[in-house]
C-alpha cells in the first residue's frame, strides 16, 4: 500500500473548445470534473494499474465533500483532514492546437493544528504492516511551511519506507534535506528552487542536502535519475500526442511503482533505476493519450513499456 499525500487538492475542472483564443468568448464543447491535485493524480495512476493506495489529504467545505464522495465511487481508499477552508478549483482548456492552459487557485490556508492532522493520519498509515512507500506530490496551499513536507519525510524514515517527493520550491529543498529516498521535481522546478544553471549541478545541491537520488522529468527530452557519481537517462516515447496534462504525475506513479515492485532499498543499483525510468517514460506516454489528467489505460503502458516505438494502438 503506497501512502499518497495531497498537500492541496483541488476539483479539477477540464473544459475542451475548438481552440484557445485570448480575450473571446468561447463555447465548451465539453466538460469533465474530477478529484484532483498531483498526489491524486498519481493515486489515481496507481489504481488503475492494480498498486493499492490510499491518499491523505486536507478537505474543506463543498468543494471537499465533492472530491471525498468522488473518491468513495471511484473505490479509492482515502483519509480525509477536515480543515475550515475552502478546496480550490483548477481550470484547465484544452483544444487539439495549442498546449493547455491552466487557471489553478491557491488553496485554503491550514491552521498549525489541521497540519498536526495531517501527520498524524501520515504516521498512523505508515505504522501499517502493508504499507510500501509515501509520496508527497503537489503544491503546498498559501501560508504553509516547507517544514511540514519534512516532517513527513522523516515519518517514511522512522517507518522505514521510502518516500518519493515532487514539490517545487523550498517544499523540495526542505524533502532533499530531510533525506527524501527520490526528489522528482521537473527541470524547470529543479533549476528554479535551487538557483542552479544547469540540471547536474541542480541536482548534485540536492543531492548534497541529502536526497538519495534525484529524478527529473525532461517532457519530450524523457528522464534522468541522478545520483553523486552518475546519471542515468531514458528518453521519452516517441510519436506520442495528445493532453500533456498530468503526464508528470503518471510518471511519478510509474517510478514509485517500479521502486516498490523491486523490493530493494536505496541506494538504489543501476538496473533497478533504468527500469524505474522506463516505467516513469511508459506512464508519462500513456497519460498524454488521455483526455484528463489522473488516468491511463494499462494496455498503453504495457505497449510502451514492452514497445516504446509503437505508439498508435493496435488495430
Amino acid at each position: 500500500m503506497i501512502v499518497v499525500v495531497t498537500p492541496n487538492p483541488a476539483v479539477d475542472v477540464t473544459y475542451r473548445v475548438a481552440e484557445q483564443r485570448i480575450g473571446e468568448t468561447q463555447r465548451v464543447l465539453d466538460v469533465a470534473r474530477h478529484p484532483g491535485g498531483k498526489g491524486l493524480n498519481v493515486g489515481r495512476v496507481l489504481a488503475a494499474t492494480g498498486v493499492a493506495t490510499h491518499a491523505v489529504l486536507p478537505l474543506g467545505e463543498t468543494p471537499g465533500q465533492w472530491i471525498s464522495d468522488a473518491l468513495d465511487d471511484l473505490g479509492l481508499d482515502h483519509t480525509d483532514v477536515v480543515v475550515s477552508g475552502t478546496t480550490r478549483t483548477t481550470v484547465t482548456v484544452v483544444d487539439d492546437v495549442a498546449h493547455p492552459t491552466m487557471f489553478g487557485e491557491p488553496g485554503p490556508v491550514l491552521t498549525g493544528s489541521e497540519w498536526d492532522a495531517v501527520a498524524a493520519a501520515v504516521d498512523g498509515l505508515l505504522g501499517r504492516h502493508d504499507a510500501t512507500a509515501l509520496v508527497v506530490s503537489g503544491s503546498l496551499p498559501g501560508g504553509a511551511a516547507p517544514d511540514v513536507v519534512a516532517r513527513w519525510v522523516a515519518t517514511a524514515h522512522e517507518h522505514g519506507v521510502l518516500s518519493v517527493v515532487d514539490c517545487s520550491g523550498a517544499a523540495l529543498l526542505a524533502a532533499a534535506s530531510a533525506g527524501a529516498t527520490v526528489c522528482k521535481p521537473n527541470r524547470e522546478e529543479l533549476l528554479e528552487a535551487t538557483g542552479a544553471a544547469d540540471e547536474r549541478t541542480a541536482a548534485l545541491r540536492l543531492l548534497e542536502r541529502g536526497a538519495g537520488v534525484v529524478v527529473v522529468s525532461r517532457g519530450a527530452h524523457g528522464i534522468a535519475a541522478h545520483t553523486t557519481d552518475r546519471v542515468l537517462e531514458v528518453p521519452a516515447v516517441p510519436g506520442v500526442s495528445g493532453n500533456p496534462t498530468g503526464a508528470g504525475d503518471a510518471a511519478t506513479a510509474g517510478l514509485v511503482g517500479a521502486l516498490v515492485d523491486a523490493g530493494t532499498g536505496a541506494p538504489f543499483a543501476d538496473d533497478t533505476l533504468l527500469r524505474a525510468l522506463r516505467s516513469a517514460a511508459a506512464h508519462g506516454a500513456a497519460a498524454v493519450l488521455r483526455p484528463v489528467a489522473g488516468e491511463v489505460d494499462p494496455a498503453d503502458v504495457h505497449r510502451f513499456l514492452t514497445h516504446p516505438d509503437r505508439t498508435r494502438t493496435p488495430a
